[in-house]
């Protein structure tokens, strides 16, 4: 269990690499970019990094499309690079994770071009190639979820392959052995270059139906959405390989595996987590809630009471797939709400993502169509939120480029890097990086926090979210005003007669005087008390 902890009752950091630190001035970041910046995440409290794709690629889908799952794209660095940013870490108390796409590769990976020369190529089997049906008509009605029909066909071979996701991203055949085998030494290539976990990208579309029937349809806007998809992914030859994975994983001790949902709710994502399965699964419930103190408590509920006795939580705001927390939450450039969101994601129990550029409020810049990178933004505009806007550059000073680069970076840049900074934040003790640092420091100092159980208290769901975590001998209360305005919080119930000590808060100093056992929450505020 010790092994373990760093991960279940640490905080977790996710990065793009993309657009993290440019660390060899060519306006695109890089690992040797991550490396420098250790030194933020340590002060800041961070446990482990989860890095997205880094690996060389073609970029049809911004790495998500893969031609060498051993190596580093060389605008990212080198191997040597990854041993360095491991050593460097590990040197600070930071564990690291490596996102691995192993749903489908790139259409330029050896293996598809292999796959694609020949029906008698050893390489043919490793996709998903069918017949056409007469008159060259598509094998089924499996979908791609970024538009269209999921079957592409080749002249060559007169057969369709399968793509989830763009036509260039092939889906791998997951009932070969030998698909199943390179997967076995590309996880144990990179926990031998000291990797301490994984996190694995739409997990549950590995495995499509043996005999490629026809998902059942129904009512939806685009063609993905008008089909049950019960056929092209979730089924039950996953649960064997995520049991053999993580029994790869346990061949070290403290090693992680966390995955991505495909067609994500907390049901299907509890499902996948717990001893012998995945250490943790992301459910996005919560990174798609509204600003309601009703709304987080039901979302944060039915989390809790989905996921099995001994399963462990993840818990996260936004990620590179979503608009910013800040976007979706915040007034404007006011950072108290996001300070309240802040305080409920490093108080819930589980363990919590924050995503760069959160501890800091960053917001997505306004992009102007010719400048989106983002295909999938290109296709769907204006209706699809562009991904770039979640994906803009670090923010770590005020200098000229926001401090990522020398040079003007490839991807886009918010223009309050000014005032909106890493630099700036550090030196103001009011704002929103330290009091993430508080949080995070408080988090490691009560046990209550990292390994109490989850009870809810409010006495006015309308605005107040309250909760207690409770150990044995440690009872914490939490209590988060998501209104704007003074809002009393009883202390009845089960805290009748409790006696409590000043923690945190982002309104106050000091303990909050009580008058017949009621508190006088200011607007939007985090109120964190210990029991004495």
């Amino acid at each position: 269990m010790d092994a373990d902890r760093w991960w279940k009752e640490g905080v977790i950091y996710q990065i793009y690499p993309r657009s993290f630190a440019d660390g060899n001035g060519d306006g695109f970041g890089d690992l040797p970019g991550i490396i420098e910046k250790l030194d933020v995440l340590q002060e800041l409290g961070i446990d482990g990094i989860w890095i997205s794709p880094f690996f060389p690629t073609p970029d049809v889908d911004l790495g998500y499309d893969i031609t060498d799952y051993c190596n580093v794209d060389p605008r990212m660095g080198t191997m040597a690079d990854y041993d360095r940013l491991v050593e460097a870490a590990h040197r600070r108390g930071i564990h690291v994770i490596v996102d691995l796409v192993l749903n489908h590769t790139s259409d330029r990976h050896p293996w598809f071009i292999q796959s694609r020369s020949s029906r008698d190529n050893p390489y043919h089997d490793w996709y998903l190639w069918r017949d056409p049906k007469p008159g060259k008509k598509r094998p089924n009605n499996w979908a791609s979820i970024f538009g269209g029909h999921g079957w592409e066909y080749d002249e060559h071979l007169d057969q369709y392959y399968f793509h989830m996701f763009y036509k260039e991203q092939p889906d791998l055949n997951w009932r070969n052995p030998a698909v199943v085998d390179e997967v076995r030494k590309i996880m144990r290539f990179w926990l031998d270059h000291g990797t301490d976990g994984f996190r694995l990208d739409v997990f549950g579309a590995y495995f499509k139906d043996a005999m490629f029937r026809d998902n059942p349809t129904k009512l939806g806007l685009r063609y993905f959405d008008r089909q049950e998809h019960i056929y092209d992914a979730d089924q039950p030859e996953m649960m064997p390989w995520l049991r053999e994975m993580r029994a790869i994983m346990d061949e070290k001790p403290g090693r992680y595996l966390v995955g991505e949902t495909f067609f994500p709710n907390p049901e299907k994502a509890a499902r996948y987590c717990g001893p012998g399965l995945l250490h943790g699964t992301f459910n996005f419930e919560l990174s798609n809630t509204p600003w309601s103190a009703s709304k987080f408590a039901k979302a944060i509920q039915r989390w809790e009471t989905v996921l099995a006795k001994n399963a462990w939580p993840t818990n996260f705001l936004s990620n590179h797939d979503q608009a910013r927390a800040a976007d979706r939450l915040a007034h404007g450039e006011d950072d108290e709400r996001l300070k309240v969101a802040a305080a409920m994601l490093l108080t819930l129990r589980g363990t919590p993502y924050i995503y760069y550029g959160e501890e800091i409020g960053m917001r997505g810049p306004r992009i102007k169509r010719a400048d989106i990178i983002d295909p999938l933004s290109k296709k769907y505009w204006p209706f699809y939120p562009a991904r770039d806007k979640a994906r803009s550059v670090a923010q770590w000073s005020g200098q000229e480029y926001a401090g990522f680069s020398p040079v003007k970076p490839a991807y886009p840049l918010h223009p309050n890097f000014t005032k909106r900074n890493v630099e700036a934040q550090r030196a103001d003790p009011n704002s929103l990086f330290n009091f993430y640092k508080k949080l995070i420091h408080i988090r490691k100092e009560l046990p209550a926090l990292r390994q109490g159980k989850y009870q809810p208290v409010s006495d006015d769901p309308r605005v107040i979210l309250a909760y207690l975590r409770q150990t044995e001998d440690q009872t914490v209360l939490v209590v988060l005003n998501m209104g704007g305005k003074l809002t009393p919080f009883f202390l009845g119930g089960a805290l009748t007669g409790m006696k409590w000590e000043f923690v945190l808060s982002n309104k106050r100093t000091t303990l909050p005087v009580l008058s017949n056992q009621t508190i006088l929450l200011e607007g939007e505020e985090a109120l964190i008390l210990k029991a004495v």
